[in-house]
């Protein structure tokens, strides 16, 4: 389908925000997810080069298991999150951001087996984070209707990709997930997870680096997500009391994210087109 023919379909379904109240909290939301790109450039820096070429240095059999580590950490990271928060009250974003840190140090330890080791840990703290973010927004973080928004925020491309942080189909309800069960999404989602966290391996089996590089790109990605949680459960409560749907601030904060940054984001909507 091309652009042409997608515009007005959007503008019959999808009606005006005329509350300049909501273009206010829309114009905060982009700005944050356009915040997440610069993550991107500060995990380029940590493993110094570039994200091309990365999955070559993971090891064969490795790459090869992605798919299947990334589908069972997901499915045991949502008993592990939920169970922690029975346990721990929920913390603030540094917390978070630490405790990630220190579990990709620990990985970065030992290489790349040692990273692959680590790699449940990092998908279950990624969760539980999210779900802090899901509760602060007025989300019970432990119903079905969070964990399905959680693995949403997961779809996205990763900080690693080429989005440069925006990956612009992530809000716009692009992957359906009204009356699908936890355990179908997550076999939906894992695939592009796994390719995120491929990436995040690799960076880690930098030579020398080392623990070091473990912690540096933990806490990016911890940032990363923490920031595409909050854009997405902050559109998803301005939603509910507005009344307005979600689709239609998606589209709003796609078009506020081209006129702040045009060229990258007009660039990620033709790619949809």
């Amino acid at each position: 389908m091309t652009e042409q023919s997608q515009i007005p379909v959007r503008q019959t379904v999808l009606p005006p925000i005329d509350d300049p109240t909501v273009h206010a909290a829309i114009d905060r939301l982009a700005r944050r997810y356009l915040q997440a790109g610069g993550v991107a450039m500060e995990l380029l820096t940590a493993i110094g080069g570039k994200a091309e070429g990365l999955l070559e240095r993971l090891p064969a059999p490795v790459r090869g298991r992605m798919d299947r580590l990334t589908l069972t950490a997901l499915n045991r990271a949502f008993d592990a999150a939920s169970r922690s928060r029975g346990v721990l009250r929920d913390r603030g974003d540094l917390f978070n951001r630490l405790l990630s840190t220190t579990s990709g140090a620990v990985g970065g330890l030992a290489g790349i087996g040692g990273a692959a080791l680590e790699l449940p840990v990092t998908v279950t703290l990624l969760l539980r984070t999210i779900m802090d973010i899901a509760a602060e927004h007025g989300f019970d973080p432990v119903s079905d209707e969070a964990r399905r928004e959680a693995l949403h925020v997961f779809a996205s491309a990763g900080p690693l990709s080429d989005d440069d942080g925006t990956d612009l189909g992530l809000l716009a309800a692009r992957m359906t997930i009204t009356g699908q069960t936890v355990q179908a999404l997550i076999a939906r989602v894992a695939p592009r997870l796994s390719a995120s966290l491929a990436q995040k391996l690799a960076a880690q089996a930098v030579p020398v680096l080392g623990a070091l590089a473990g912690a540096s790109i933990n806490y990016s990605f911890t940032r990363y997500y923490q920031e595409l949680a909050r854009v997405h459960f902050g559109l998803l409560r301005l939603s509910q009391e507005t009344g307005i749907p979600r689709e239609a601030l998606a589209e709003a904060l796609e078009l506020r994210m081209i006129q702040l940054r045009p060229n990258t984001a007009a660039r990620k909507l033709s790619r949809r087109a």
